[in-house]
């Protein structure tokens, strides 16, 4: 069956990543415009949302996953079931970013496809001085190596969060007539960016 012949009314992003790094802050973020600086350990957790568009419903569920290395088993299955992919890093921590690099490796080994669809964040881009992965490094990496799209993230400051799942959305073969659906509810959706602009913060998606 091919993903991307017909339109899908259906898809699950999942996100990847070292434990800490903001998983669930920017899904928070991107859900209800919240965010809770305090970090809590994260085993598994599905949301699930549904958007009118043209008239048909899409369904979008977004799962959260653990960063500890002790799940292999429900991690490939998380995989193996979803159709696009966030691998989140902090800036911050290098080695969260060599965790992004063996996520990647197992993506391609479970989808057996070469280009699955993948957007590579660099979040807490706050961090400034303390930063510990340079930007020109991840970009090359992912944008010329990896052909896969590169975000950097601050689920705190809200930029570019709205970014990371408009790439997502998109890759996952939706049509693209969803990003207005996912206007209608308060939130604002430019329809073109220049690459990785800031976000200006009353650009926050408040979905209720």
């Amino acid at each position: 069956m091919s993903l991307g012949v017909k339109e899908k009314n259906h898809v699950r992003l999942v996100f990847l990543g070292a434990a800490g790094v903001g998983k669930t802050a920017l899904i928070r973020r991107f859900l209800m415009d919240t965010f809770e600086p305090k970090h809590r350990r994260t085993v598994e957790e599905l949301h699930s949302k549904e958007y009118e568009v043209s008239g048909a419903t899409v369904k979008v569920e977004i799962l959260d996953t653990s960063g500890s290395y002790s799940f292999p088993a429900m991690r490939k299955l998380s995989i193996q079931n979803s159709d696009a992919f966030a691998l989140v890093y902090a800036v911050d921590d290098a080695e969260s970013f060599e965790s992004v690099k063996s996520l990647r490796e197992e993506i391609l080994e479970v989808k057996e496809d070469k280009f699955p669809p993948i957007v590579v964040v660099g979040n807490k881009a706050e961090s400034g001085s303390e930063r510990q992965v340079p930007v020109e490094d991840a970009l090359s990496l992912v944008e010329l190596d990896w052909n896969s799209r590169f975000v950097e993230t601050s689920a705190k400051d809200n930029e570019n969060v709205l970014e990371v799942f408009r790439e997502l959305l998109q890759q996952a073969s939706l049509p693209s007539r969803l990003s207005p659906a996912l206007c209608k509810r308060r939130e604002t959706l430019p329809k073109e960016q220049a690459l990785r602009p800031p976000m200006n913060k009353t650009n926050s998606c408040s979905v209720c």
